[in-house]
């Protein structure tokens, strides 16, 4: 079949104009959204911008592009490029260490989901269309000793030419790195092959030593007769704002305001995304301590209650606890759950209530078990709830949310919090049926959401930066007659004070240690929220709930 040929110097030059103009179409977006370019000096700066990145990749590409091997580097390159500018430029993702790991851990039916018609059309124009040119391409080498010459010839200019550039604009340059430190996870494909490289890194590193972070936690409770039972609740992607409870205009919590719980307004989580909030809300180390790489091979709450005595069980529709559940009894739902909950390659939120009546009336012991839910996780949101909930319309049947108007986003997102709703309602009405336990439920959020709001979408954005709706989490708690009289929990005192409270992931692990009374080295009654409203005292060791006081 007939190619055209082309020389190495004018197919690098070529191939280097289309990485500093179309592959990086995400990153001049946000230089026109975020650069002040007004005025003369920032006139040449920005136009030295172009000439500065078509250095950087004819360098680069100098380097690649030898026989047999260019055209398939650059060909990957081309196609996880388009991949990665989609999610940029319709989503507003962006891409860094935490995204990619996020990527690595999916599921292969969350990855599924995230694959649409648009999506594959962009990856077909930009990716794969570009690569079918490049195949039809002959590139023609100079002899090898010649190439090499010409090669280092025109790689050292780019050099001299670059540090040209550094001498004029480095105060420009310097200035708009440390004002707009996130454009670096725009620029393609350095972004992603920085965060893949780091992300490998800290997972070579799970292979270390096995932390205890307490021997000998003992469950020291207050003198009753009664089993106590918590429910903790693990929601995905629920925000606060969309919770009518937190004052929200649409009544998406009709059965919880008729439930007698204590509403918590004011909680933030530890992270943007699963992998990262779910075993930090866990781990006894507060977020700017914690170290996701670290947790894989250390204890966390799940452990602790475990050696002391109660029994505890994780039951996962969300496609796995990210280590928190490794030395625990858990059940995967989504591959051993009722059919009759089934949607696809997914499961209903009702799936975790399955049997649960039958495993709470046949409990021996002081029992916690973990619900962990699929909530509100995108975009793929009408997939969340059975079809009675399709209450808020019109809906965005599609995972392509970006391309529908956001009214019917948020329809369709506030349809899953409905079904939320009832679900929860759902659990505490079946802990209503056993007032023979210290009966209890924690419900909180992994984290929140982008709906479209300044153009973002979905979640994982960078902690620092990452907008309230990303961050801001609904938190509830019930309790029952029981459990308030038995642990000497002033609840109407807790709830009056609710409003007032500001919490965060990091008092989950110290709150539900004072709750289920474990006595440990690591617990901070600074960060139990129960603390101040006991009218007795925890009988823990002397002064132990103390000891980490502030």
């Amino acid at each position: 079949m007939f190619k055209r040929e082309i020389s190495t110097t004018w197919f690098t030059a070529v191939t280097a104009v289309y990485f500093v103009t179309v592959v990086n179409w995400a990153f001049w977006k946000f230089v026109w959204n975020n650069l002040d370019l007004s005025g003369s000096d920032s006139l040449l700066f920005a136009l030295s911008m172009p000439i500065v990145l078509f250095l950087i990749f004819y360098a680069m590409l100098s380097l690649i592009v030898w026989p047999y091997v260019g055209k398939a580097i650059i060909s990957v390159l081309l196609i996880l490029s388009a991949a990665a500018n989609y999610f940029m430029v319709k989503l507003n993702v962006q891409i860094d260490s935490e995204m990619m790991r996020n990527v690595f851990e999916s599921k292969p039916h969350e990855a599924l989901e995230m694959v649409t018609i648009g999506g594959i059309g962009w990856v077909v124009v930009f990716g794969i269309l570009p690569v079918a040119i490049l195949v039809w391409l002959r590139i023609r080498f100079r002899p090898l000793w010649k190439e090499i010459a010409f090669r280092g010839l025109h790689i050292l200019v780019a050099l001299v030419l670059l540090a040209g550039m550094a001498f004029l604009f480095y105060k420009d340059y310097a200035s708009a790195g440390r004002n707009n430190r996130s454009a670096g996870r725009y620029l393609t494909p350095f972004n992603y092959i920085s965060s893949t490289s780091k992300c490998i890194k800290k997972l070579l590193n799970k292979n270390r030593p096995f932390v205890v972070i307490d021997e000998h936690p003992e469950h020291v409770p207050y003198e009753d007769p009664y089993y106590t039972v918590l429910i903790i609740m693990v929601g995905e992607t629920a925000r606060a704002m969309n919770f009518s409870v937190n004052g929200y205009e649409r009544e998406t919590n009709p059965k919880l305001s008729r439930q007698d719980i204590v509403n918590f307004p004011n909680v933030i989580s530890s992270g943007t995304a699963t992998a990262f909030s779910l075993p930090c809300m866990f781990s006894h180390l507060p977020r700017e301590k914690f170290d996701i790489d670290a947790s894989y091979s250390t204890e966390n709450l799940m452990d602790v209650m475990q050696k002391a005595g109660y029994d505890v069980l994780w039951l996962d529709n969300d496609g796995g606890s990210k280590g928190v559940s490794t030395r625990v009894p858990s059940i995967d739902l989504m591959k051993d759950g009722n059919p009759k909950f089934r949607n696809g390659e997914t499961f209903f939120d009702e799936v975790l209530l399955d049997g649960l009546e039958e495993r709470l009336a046949n409990i021996q012991k002081d029992t916690v078990i973990v619900l962990h839910m699929m909530g509100s996780h995108g975009p793929s949101y009408y997939r969340r709830y059975p079809d009675s909930f399709r209450v808020f319309t019109p809906t965005c049947d599609t995972a392509e949310i970006q391309s529908h108007p956001r009214e019917e986003i948020v329809n369709t997102y506030d349809n899953t919090i409905l079904y939320t709703d009832h679900v929860i309602s759902e659990t505490i009405d079946i802990l209503k049926r056993f007032p023979q336990y210290e009966a209890g439920m924690i419900f909180v959020s992994d984290h929140g959401e982008s709906l479209g709001e300044n153009g973002m979408y979905l979640h994982g954005f960078p902690y620092s930066l990452a907008p309230n709706e990303q961050v801001h989490i609904p938190m509830l708690l019930w309790m029952s007659e029981t459990m308030r009289r038995e642990d000497h929990v002033d609840y109407e005192k807790l709830k009056a004070a609710a409003d007032s409270m500001k919490l965060s992931h990091d008092n989950l692990f110290h709150s539900i240690l004072g709750l289920v009374e474990i006595d440990s080295d690591l617990y901070d009654p600074g960060l139990d929220l129960f603390k101040p409203f006991r009218t007795k005292k925890l009988p823990f060791r002397t002064g132990m709930e103390h000891a980490n006081s502030p």
